[in-house]
């Protein structure tokens, strides 16, 4: 029964594809000198056909997303590629079953035209006037039409043909069912460090040098850079601007939308086909059936995919009065918006703000004051070039331009300074020592220049230098090193036999874990170690400063229920799918390759930049 469904569910994707191509017989026609756009063998591929295709995509990704997408946003991603690729494949099969003489039968020919939605009246059935009148539309012939849908139901049989009757192995299954299903009952207990009572004795230097010669890492300094610069930021150059009350004032007037704000919310919004749809989501809402995140969840959205942001009352239109009068966390619909029927949900109210200018008057004398400052900056800018050109050092730099003098030890951690701008850390990344001044630019419009002095390299510092750190790192390790022992000693015992009563230790019993199975409080690869263990045997793992101690106490079988046989058809199905992946994937490729494809790259580029 599950090999039927499969069957069958891969018969209707694939017989998707007929009505996938269709499509390519409407729309507007492209200005072109020719109309073909490729050749797969005897087959084309039409200018037409390509744009419509590429159309209907970008329309389902708007319709997925809730939000127009632009061609440059698809074709970033990629989709003009696929949609001509997916034309291509198409076409390679379509002339592989002609050249093995494989055609479709009148009957199934009506069938498929008959019920194509494009041909039917008001009254749901095929009309003879509307396939005359759609196929003239889409400036075809009758013949044309009909021998592209015969190569489609054509191409489709040897599609279903190649993807059917492929049952994955019964062993193999069984063997990856029991891996994944199969179970473990186990004990644990975590150490830490008053697992162990004795006291550490104070660590010999000859221990410190030995724990520092196995840790090196820990106590090596960075590569160090030794830089002198000259350097004139905004801010550098604040305490010598005059801002005047009235140029302050025309700024927050300007500014009056930003200090004055209405009241806002954050809102989501989800749309929907028709109101009929939105109004059965929001029932399901309000039923406790489900609930907003998990409705966009099952459309194939994220919440930034529906999230508006914060709002205004006149920005939502028709639905203003409705969302403004929920409160944080409702959900209200269906109500009008651009992209139709839709429900909202409020996740904040922002109250009304008003801010005087008195309020803002500091921030705005330091934004226009450092504006200024960068206008003065770049006045002299040309100076600073023209000394550097001239062989000035920074030195000269700052003795003669308003530049300031400074010094820095440069490692690539470093934040502080000048090194707080990314601008300073890339310069400084990649200086050396006898390199040509070079004026940098930071992104808030100040300038500097550096010269590297000396680089120090990477170097394991000396014990008396580090005695502290590398004694306090010995102890902690030495620490976790005693609890680990005590923990295999344990361990020993439980594996012998012994079992946690009788080592007094109140250990925690989970029963039927799986390689899924997730812990909190063990280590990584915890659960690997469990089923790498025999029963009855005890492992030791290291988890923070102490230990974890496991026993595994039972292994069985998966458990003969519903959960595992719906494991066994979910592997048995996607081995069986795999298989015929892979023949699908490697016939086609071989029938590629005896195929004669010639893309016509120009009509390809014409028709993307008119879609632009």
């Amino acid at each position: 029964m599950a090999q039927e469904k499969k069957t069958k569910l891969g018969v209707w994707v694939i017989l998707g594809l007929i009505f996938v191509s269709l499509i390519g017989f409407g729309g507007t026609s492209l200005t072109s000198t020719s109309n073909t756009l490729a050749t797969v063998g005897e087959k084309e591929i039409t200018v037409n056909q390509y744009a419509l295709e590429m159309q209907r995509g970008l329309d389902a990704i708007s319709r997925q997303l809730g939000t127009p997408i632009s061609f440059a946003q698809a074709q970033a991603a990629g989709l003009d590629q696929e949609i001509l690729s997916e034309l291509v494949n198409n076409r390679i099969l379509q002339n592989e079953v002609a050249n093995l003489g494989i055609s479709a039968g009148d009957e199934r020919l009506a069938t498929i035209i008959r019920n194509d939605p494009n041909f039917q009246g008001l009254s749901g059935q095929f009309e003879r006037d509307t396939y005359a009148e759609i196929l003239r539309r889409w400036g075809t012939r009758e013949a044309d039409f009909e021998n592209v849908v015969r190569d489609e139901i054509a191409a489709t049989a040897l599609q279903v043909g190649l993807v059917s009757g492929f049952d994955a192995p019964a062993d193999y299954v069984d063997l990856l069912t029991n891996y994944v299903a199969e179970r473990r009952d186990i004990s644990w207990v975590r150490f830490d460090a008053t697992a162990v009572e004795a006291a550490l004795a104070e660590p010999t230097d000859a221990e410190l040098a030995e724990y520092l010669e196995q840790n090196p890492a820990e106590f090596t300094t960075p590569e160090t850079k030794t830089i002198v610069y000259a350097a004139l930021t905004p801010d550098m150059l604040l305490p010598t601007i005059d801002v005047d009350e009235t140029a302050l004032r025309e700024m927050y007037d300007a500014r009056s939308a930003d200090y004055n704000r209405e009241e806002r919310r954050l809102v989501e919004r989800l749309g929907f086909s028709d109101e009929a749809a939105a109004q059965a989501a929001l029932d399901a809402i309000n039923a406790g059936e489900t609930d907003f995140d998990a409705l966009v969840a099952d459309r194939g959205l994220t919440l930034d995919d529906v999230d508006l942001g914060d709002v205004a009352l006149s920005d939502l239109e028709a639905a203003g009065d409705a969302v403004f009068a929920a409160q944080t966390g409702d959900v209200v619909g269906p109500l009008p918006s651009l992209i139709g029927p839709a429900l909202f949900r409020v996740n904040a109210i922002l109250d009304a703000e008003e801010i005087s200018f008195e309020q803002a008057s500091d921030e705005l004398r330091l934004e226009l004051g450092r504006d200024r400052a960068r206008r003065v900056i770049q006045d002299t800018a040309e100076q600073m070039a023209d000394l550097i050109a001239g062989g000035a050092r920074v030195e000269d730099l700052a003795a003669n331009t308003n530049m300031e003098l400074g010094s820095i030890d440069w490692t690539a951690d470093s934040t502080d300074g000048m090194a707080a701008y990314p601008e300073f850390r890339n310069a400084a990344a990649a200086a050396e020592i006898g390199a040509y001044p070079e004026l940098f630019e930071t992104s808030d419009g100040g300038m500097f220049v550096l010269r590297v002095e000396q680089i120090n390299e990477p170097a394991v510092q000396a014990l008396e230098d580090v005695r502290d750190a590398v004694a306090a790192a010995w102890a902690v390790d030495a620490q976790q090193q005693a609890v680990i022992a005590y923990a295999e000693d344990q361990a020993a015992a439980l594996t012998g036999g012994s079992s946690f009563a009788d080592l007094e230790i109140e250990a925690t019993v989970d029963a039927d874990v799986t390689r899924q199975t997730f812990l909190d409080f063990t280590p990584q690869g915890f659960m690997a170690q469990v089923f790498a263990t025999d029963e009855g045997a005890a492992f030791v793992m290291p988890y923070d400063d102490g230990a974890v101690l496991a026993q595994v106490t039972a292994i069985k079988s998966p458990a003969d229920d519903e959960d595992t046989a719906a494991i066994r058809d979910r592997i048995a199905e996607q081995l069986s799918n795999s298989m015929a992946q892979d023949v699908f994937a490697t016939t086609l490729s071989r029938i590629a390759a005896d195929t004669e494809i010639n893309v016509v790259q120009a009509a390809v580029t014409a028709v993307n930049a008119q879609m632009q």
